[in-house]
């Protein structure tokens, strides 16, 4: 190490002499140039004498024995190599520390997306309290053991209990509603009509309570003798206060009208007022059961007529698309004797079949006491009259006769 100082001072001692004399030669001779030019060229021999000089001290040196050839590269291997450091030095990948002090902050998220997922959830509570809401109204009035009462009483009107289920389900499903329900049996004598009406205000009274449900018989509510206007005055202010009792207690009445043929135009009009929707809340929200014998000459024409000669192609499909074409005609002729006839849902019901005959002297049988002996169940209703056609048998008078045949045993 002092060998290599000492090589060093020496040289900066001998470029010092020789930039002293160049000085020298400066001064004797007068130049041209300027004090600073002159200041930059003395730097730059100066710089230039210090380099050579080294360069020949790293020469004696390697030519010394035993001494290590460095690698020697040219001007343009110098550029490229640099560039080569350069590239990978690019390519390397870093990765920040832990430990620094202040981390960059997060990016300001946007209101809009929390507030999306809030309002999901507050319409997803809604939708499932409405859905919860509904299922409480049907189940209030008993939908399920309504059903099965009246596929077990009433016999040979399947598609007509149906087509009342669907609508009680629609309509029981919510307690608001723009017009009342009323739907209007339709059928001949003995198919079931009163007892329907029967099984419906039983049923309602033990879910709703006595006060909400109402069975008006025209002949007992309103004999012969009895004004017609004041029939219908008595109706309207009795349906009123069950309306209003109803709206306190937040259910939905039940108002069975039978024998509803027997009705003067004034009672047809009162019920036509019940019947409008631009009335009060309270007046919306009830059930109308009209039970009638209106339009059974062309219940039984249909039949009649539209019954096929093979007893296999009377089946309930058929029956259902004659029934449905048959309450079209049913309403459109009685809509023109009154305008009530045309804001109902008309439903007809079948005439019924011997089987279904059979059915009821079964029933009746069985709440009499009476052992159901099959063949002589048989033979009874044999005795009844039936209309023949196409290999069927329907009943004249339906289940009208069969009380008064148990009577007899």
């Amino acid at each position: 190490m002092r060998d290599k100082e000492m090589s060093n001072r020496a040289l900066e001692s001998q470029v010092d002499e020789e930039e002293d004399e160049e000085e020298e030669k400066e001064v004797a001779s007068p130049s041209l140039f300027s004090p600073q030019l002159r200041a930059m060229m003395r730097i730059r021999n100066k710089y230039q004498a210090l380099k050579k000089r080294r360069l020949n001290s790293n020469g004696a040196q390697l030519t010394a024995p035993g001494a290590n050839m460095p690698e020697v590269f040219t001007f343009e291997q110098s550029i490229e190599r640099a560039q080569k450091k350069r590239k990978k030095r690019k390519s390397r990948v870093l990765f920040p520390s832990d430990n620094r002090k202040f981390l960059p902050k997060e990016k300001e998220r946007g209101r809009a997306k929390p507030f999306l997922i809030l309002f999901s959830i507050i319409v997803f509570l809604q939708v499932y309290n409405a859905i919860e809401n509904l299922d409480d109204h049907v189940v209030k009035y008993d939908l399920e053991g309504l059903e099965k009462t009246l596929g077990r009483e009433v016999f040979g009107q399947k598609r007509a209990m149906e087509t009342l289920m669907d609508h009680l389900r629609d309509y029981l499903s919510t307690y608001s509603h723009h017009q009342p329900l009323a739907l209007s049996f339709h059928g001949a004598s003995g198919v079931g009509k009163s007892h329907l009406g029967r099984v419906l205000v039983r049923h309602f009274r033990s879910v709703v309570g006595d006060e909400l449900v109402v069975q008006y018989f025209t002949l007992h509510n309103c004999p012969p003798e009895e004004s017609p206007g004041q029939c219908a005055a008595d109706l309207a202010s009795h349906v009123a206060q069950v309306v209003a009792q109803a709206e306190e207690d937040e259910r939905i009445p039940l108002v069975v009208l039978d024998e509803v043929q027997l009705m003067q135009p004034p009672m047809l009009d009162t019920l036509l007022e019940l019947l409008r929707p631009d009335q009060s809340n309270e007046f919306l929200n009830v059930i109308y059961v009209l039970l009638s014998s209106l339009g059974q000459e062309e219940i039984t024409r249909h039949i009649l007529q539209n019954s096929s000669s093979s007893p296999s192609s009377s089946s309930s499909s058929s029956i259902f698309w004659k029934g449905q074409d048959m309450e079209d005609v049913i309403q459109s002729s009685l809509a023109k004797q009154h305008p009530l006839w045309a804001e109902v849902d008309v439903v007809a019901l079948m005439l019924l079949e011997k089987s279904h005959v059979v059915e009821c002297f079964l029933e009746e049988m069985t709440r009499e006491g009476f052992y159901p002996d099959l063949g002589h169940v048989e033979q009874l209703a044999g005795e009844l009259s039936y209309y023949s056609v196409g290999g069927q048998q329907y009943s004249q008078n339906g289940c009208k006769q069969v009380v008064a045949k148990v009577n007899l045993l």
